[in-house]
């Protein structure tokens, strides 16, 4: 299993999250900006609102960046037991342990990734190949560790 393009794709995914944020913060700015200065103080509620949806998005961005600073840290080298960054494959299927940013399909298969906080990942952390663990009642073996 090829880690470099897996790493990449976790990178870019995060890179578009931030840019489409940015984007999208700045256009919700920009239209605050013009309803003050065409609609008057009779619409302060509606100011308001796009004030914290602002505020929202500012939020998601912070994660977005956080989540850039740890993924950053990951490399493609295999790992002996489930840690962040480790590629682990179970019945369920393939996990990919560093942040969460979806399903990504790469050759052919389909990798889901989780944060290291979930409780898959934590259910798993340690572990090393043929050992298992369990989770929401359901006994899985780690089958590989990339």
């Amino acid at each position: 299993m090829n880690k470099s393009s897996l790493v990449t794709e976790v990178k870019s995914r995060i890179a578009q999250k931030i840019s489409r944020l940015e984007n999208l913060i700045s256009q919700t700015r920009e239209s605050n900006s013009e309803t003050k200065s065409s609609m008057g103080d009779k619409y302060e509620t509606s100011r308001e609102m796009v004030e914290q949806e602002i505020k929202n998005l500012q939020r998601q961005l912070n994660e977005a960046q956080a989540q850039k600073l740890a993924v950053q840290k990951l490399s493609d080298t295999t790992n002996k037991s489930v840690d962040s960054g480790a590629l682990v494959e179970t019945a369920m299927g393939l996990f990919y342990i560093a942040t969460s940013v979806g399903e990504i399909g790469l050759e052919n298969k389909k990798i889901i990734t989780v944060s290291p906080e979930s409780p898959l990942a934590k259910a798993m952390s340690g572990l090393s190949e043929q050992q298992d663990f369990i989770l929401n009642g359901l006994k899985q073996t780690i089958k590989n560790i990339w």
